[in-house]
């Protein structure tokens, strides 16, 4: 067990400035009339920093800077596009401890959460580096001396939001294409976790010509982030037939609460349950910032509040609390955080689609393997998949309506990167006669 100083503390390997402007063309601007708001951290409830307010104003600027550098950003060559993405990621790399306590402190999500996450960020730097660089154009042959030449082009400037789950990671899966496609940026962070994208901004801004990253706080609302949460999981039958190391996998997620929604086929609903609720309370909260807890707290009070409110509406109707559903008080400097029981909630409810924040897993049964695949077609943010045989998991994969699918694991994968470097560049095409 190892816990990290806090910010401000004696021995932490991160400081937060006591104040936030937007970051605009190379530069820490004030906001143009917005103000500045208190930024209390959700570990302990106290304010640690402020941060600038947005408005239109100050989008206008970010996004004048950002087409000012454009031309020239998508102008620089692959090479040197890719050298600076290779030295933001050592940059990073160098940086892992102190950028996930920033995070952790920031969001409340345990720091094991986030040293998890960053060298994935890493990687996603380096990935892009080694791709652009690999790139190639084509070249068709139409016929009769008619030949089309076809170029990768940069979209010009990009716009993203940055959610409050895993910022660091979230902007480095963006930034990197995007920078590499030779686009430059701006980023408008969640209210919810505005000032860690600050500090990873600080640490490899000197690296990035003025104008390429731009980022405006305030502006960005939690509606722009994606829904869908963490995601579901499915789990037939055949999970439960035995106790090994594959039926603990399967229950690892009611411990690290890397799921929101359970579907657990009708003949293992009862004794699946007891031993996921088993791991559930065992997971308590407790200080984000060791690295054995496993559950945190969550963004802030009305996220909390939003969350037990949910909870109760679960109740009236009908749905059973099997365990948690009240706020936690961990006493001492953790007493004013935004802490949750672990939660598993069973049945059905007007809100059991809703997004539950924090360490809450809701939990529903189904008969056959079609109520399965028409239950989570469309989850946003992709679907696990629990079974014995390899057959359903593929099967059922092939079936669900959804970009991303797991089988037998709750690890995120890695990314599709090809995919994502393809919605930051458009082709152009140029026909060419020959011997004309």
């Amino acid at each position: 067990m190892a816990r990290y100083a806090a910010p401000g503390e004696r021995g932490s390997v991160v400081s937060y400035r006591d104040r936030y402007d937007h970051f605009i063309g190379g530069e820490c601007v004030p906001p143009a009339r917005g103000g500045y708001s208190a930024d209390p951290s959700p570990v302990t409830g106290e304010v640690f920093t402020e941060v600038a307010r947005g408005t239109a104003e100050d989008v206008h600027r970010a996004l004048e800077a950002a087409h000012a550098a454009a031309p020239r950003w998508g102008r620089t060559s692959t090479s040197e596009r890719a050298h600076v993405l290779n030295e933001v990621a050592d940059r990073v790399e160098d940086h892992l401890d102190s950028l996930a306590v920033a995070e952790t402190w920031d969001t409340g999500a345990p720091v094991r959460e986030a040293l998890a996450d960053l060298p994935r960020a890493v990687d996603c730097f380096r990935h892009f580096a080694a791709v652009i660089r690999t790139q190639r154009g084509g070249v068709s042959d139409l016929g009769d001396d008619l030949l089309a030449y076809h170029f990768a082009e940069p979209l010009g400037v990009v716009d993203r939001f940055v959610p409050w789950r895993s910022p660091l990671l979230m902007a480095a899966l963006d930034l990197a294409p995007a920078l590499a496609a030779g686009n430059t940026a701006l980023l408008r962070p969640s209210d919810r976790a505005p000032a860690s994208i600050h500090v990873l901004v600080d640490l490899v801004g000197d690296l990035l010509p003025p104008g390429v990253v731009n980022v405006v706080n305030g502006v960005g609302s939690e509606e722009d982030e994606p829904s869908g949460g963490k995601g579901a999981d499915v789990f037939f039958a055949d999970v439960a037939d035995r106790r090994d190391a594959f039926y603990d996998r399967a229950l690892e997620g009611f411990a690290t609460f890397a799921l929101d929604r359970a579907l657990v086929q009708t003949p293992i609903h009862d004794r699946f349950l007891t031993d996921a609720v088993e791991r559930a309370r065992a997971a308590g909260p407790g200080h984000p910032l060791d690295t054995d807890t496993t559950v945190g707290a969550l963004t802030g009070h009305d996220q909390l509040d939003r969350t037990l409110s949910l909870i109760e509406v679960a109740r009236r109707d009908g749905a059973r609390v099997v365990c948690g559903g009240e706020r936690v008080d961990l006493g001492g400097e953790l007493s004013g955080g935004s802490y949750l029981a672990p939660t598993v909630v069973v049945g059905e409810s007007r809100v059991a689609r809703s997004e539950l924040v924090g360490p809450v897993v809701w939990v529903t049964s189904f008969d056959h393997f079609d109520d399965a695949v028409k239950e989570l077609s469309g989850t946003a943010s992709g679907v696990g998949v629990w079974s014995r045989e390899a057959g359903v998991g593929f099967r059922a994969g092939r079936r669900i309506r959804t970009r991303r699918v797991r089988v037998n694991t709750f690890r995120p994968g890695a990314a599709d990167h090809h995919a994502l470097l393809d919605q930051y560049q458009r082709t152009k095409t140029i026909l060419v006669e020959q011997g004309a």
